[in-house]
Order: C-alpha cells, then sequence, then structure tokens
C-alpha cells in the first residue's frame, strides 16, 4: 500500500531530474501529501510540466464521485483484470513524482517510517489516472498509485510497496502500447538502493506539513540494505 508520500525536491532539481519545462501551476513542497489532495502527476500528453490531479482515482463511467474511502492504490497483479484500472492501464498513464513515502507498522499504536532513496533523490511511482465529467471547467482528473509486492526493506513494515520505476523506463511507462513490456516493470524496487527510518507520529494527520516531519526519531532508527 500506498497512503501518504512527499514532494519537496527543490524545483530546479526536480525539473532538470524529470526534464520539465515548469508549468502554469506553482510549485508548493509537500511533506505529506495525502489522498483527496491535489498533487502533482506526469502524463504523456504533458510530459514537460506537472499537473495537479485528485489521489482517489474516479473512473470517467461512475455516476457520482464517490464520498468513501477513495481508490488510491491499484495492484499490478489485477491491473489487466478489473474494470476500474483496464483502460487506465492500457491508455492513461502516469509518473507520480516523489522524494519519499510513509508506511506504517502497528503495534499498539501506528509507527510511521519514512522510505526514500539511499542518495535522497527524487524518483517515480508508476500511477494511472482518469477523467471523470467532461463539461469544460468541471471535469475532474484523478490518479491511483500502483502497488506491488515488499522488497526485503519493506518487508518487515508491510506487504505492499509503490511501484517505483526505474528512470530508463519514464518515457516507455507513459507511451508504450506493449502491456507485457509494462507488466515486466512493476516490479518490486532494489531494496539495496532505498533506506527508511522511524519519524514523528505527527505524520499520522493529513493536516501536518513541514520538514520536521521528515526528522529522525532517533539517528539509530535509520536502516538500509547494502
Amino acid at each position: 500500500m500506498c497512503g501518504r508520500f512527499s514532494l519537496t525536491t527543490e524545483e530546479q532539481r526536480l525539473n532538470d531530474f524529470f526534464r520539465l519545462a515548469g508549468g502554469s501551476e506553482p510549485y508548493v513542497p509537500r511533506y505529506n501529501g495525502a489522498p483527496t489532495q491535489s498533487l502533482a502527476v506526469i502524463t504523456a500528453s504533458e510530459p514537460h510540466r506537472l499537473q495537479f490531479f485528485r489521489w482517489g482515482l474516479v473512473p470517467y463511467w461512475s455516476k457520482e464521485v464517490s464520498r468513501s474511502t477513495p481508490v488510491i492504490n491499484a495492484r499490478a497483479e489485477s491491473l489487466d483484470e478489473k474494470p476500474m484500472f483496464r483502460q487506465p492501464f492500457k491508455k492513461r498513464r502516469c509518473l507520480v513524482p516523489a522524494d519519499g513515502f510513509y508506511e506504517w507498522v502497528h503495534s499498539g499504536k501506528k509507527q510511521p517510517f519514512r522510505f526514500q532513496m539511499k542518495d535522497e533523490s527524487p524518483f517515480a511511482m508508476a500511477g494511472i489516472w482518469d477523467q471523470w465529467g467532461r463539461e469544460p471547467g468541471k471535469a475532474l482528473f484523478s490518479f491511483a498509485i500502483i502497488t506491488t509486492s515488499p522488497n526485503k526493506l519493506m518487508e518487515p513494515i508491510h506487504n505492499r510497496m509503490p511501484v517505483i520505476l526505474a528512470k530508463e523506463n519514464y518515457k516507455a511507462w507513459l507511451d508504450s502500447s506493449n502491456e507485457n513490456e509494462l507488466l515486466e516493470m512493476l516490479r518490486p524496487f532494489p531494496e539495496n538502493r532505498m533506506k527508511a527510518y522511524k519519524v514523528s507520529d505527527k505524520v499520522n494527520s493529513v493536516k501536518s506539513e513541514g520538514p520536521e516531519l521528515f526528522k529522525p526519531l532517533e539517528e539509530a532508527d535509520l536502516f538500509s540494505l547494502k
């Protein structure tokens, strides 16, 4: 599962990493991006700028926008089976830029951990998106993050993790029509390129924002696999 993530990379570095040319909406760092919020994605139609879609997929065929729990994740194993995911997987894929994500251990209380690249670089999670409503100015664009089985770093914390794409696959993820090629990308990211550490339970509240959320509880809580 992936239920919160961050994107705080300095704007010029982010633009260089994803080859962005900037956009009409201002870039605002997010330390605790949460479901139903408007968060950054990159699509095939606008590969050189960030767009901001609602996190929680609303299929184009829905009669209304559900008020129940939003569909924030799509399992890699059932992308080509479930009606909600099938068409977006074939035609509407996106990159979800991030520099970290959170997951929780439930042992008496919810203890959050932050996961990121070892070199703290940005990365892209695999996403799918859809458009609900066609009236000009009233259309809702939304997305979900694809999840897969955990790598060895993630496994003690949770039985799912977001699909983190290899950088060389970004263009193909957006543009390819080869379903087998796309499914091959949906693998656990190598654990030896990641690290994780405990952070404050302030992350548990969707209202919490700011760099203090990234502070390790203790330096000894930082761990990674060599």
